[in-house]
């Protein structure tokens, strides 16, 4: 790493979006990669995935544990005896059917948690910006990826920060297509990431994550290195 470089924080899953999105800016900042660990299905192979894609980038990572938070509410992901909604491919562009998915899957105020711990990393390591990847596609059906949460938390953070730290979403005007063509075009190690609701070694291949996953690398043509069961 060079110290000479400006630094960053990116919060991390390990999946599709947040690994395009810290490529993005991995030649122009010094980053540290955050990963929560929020009692997730999938929180063993995001992590897994995180590790790699950070090892790929010559990056710092750091897994976070918030635990407590999957307890919260009754999400899907977080809850082994709530099934996790499946999607049919034509299903993908029905609003009502994916804001039915979305609230299955809904962790009460994620982003906001995870956005505010980043934050004080950020500021704590003199960092000039938060790395997300929040996306058009997804803010369809999740608030928090939506253009108004980014610029209503960046106002929070003009006021709330000392230096004026931002949060960067550099796919926010993206669907996914566009993001597996932006990832192929700046070399994003896509092939390690993990988009699976499921937490299975492999991509179950049909949960809403999987299916939006499929239908990305498919529509643009490029290869999606990753195995499906």
């Amino acid at each position: 790493m060079h110290s000479s470089k400006k630094k960053a924080i990116a919060v991390l899953s390990g999946g599709l979006d947040s690994t395009v999105a810290t490529t993005y800016f991995h030649k122009q900042y010094q980053i540290h990669a955050l990963t929560f660990d929020y009692g997730q299905r999938s929180s063993n192979r995001e992590i897994e995935s995180s590790r790699e894609i950070c090892k790929e980038l010559n990056i710092k990572h750091t897994v976070m544990d918030l635990s407590w938070l999957g307890k919260l509410g009754k999400s899907a992901l977080t809850s082994q005896d709530r099934e996790v909604p499946s999607l049919k491919n034509e299903e993908l562009d029905d609003k009502q059917i994916c804001d039915d998915t979305a609230r299955k899957v809904w962790v009460p105020g994620r982003n906001i948690v995870f956005t505010a711990i980043a934050t004080a990393f950020a500021e704590s390591e003199d960092a000039e910006i938060i790395i997300v990847g929040w996306d058009e596609e997804e803010a369809t059906t999740f608030p928090d990826n939506s253009r108004e949460f980014l610029d209503a938390f960046n106002q929070t953070l003009g006021i709330g920060t000392l230096e004026g730290v931002q949060i960067a979403a550099p796919l926010i005007d993206l669907s996914k297509k566009e993001i597996v063509e932006l990832g192929h075009q700046i070399a994003a190690p896509m092939e390690f990431s993990y988009s699976c609701y499921m937490g299975t070694e492999h991509h179950c291949g049909t949960c809403e994550s999987c299916m939006r996953r499929k239908r990305a690398f498919l529509n643009s043509n490029i290869e999606d290195k990753t195995i499906y069961e």
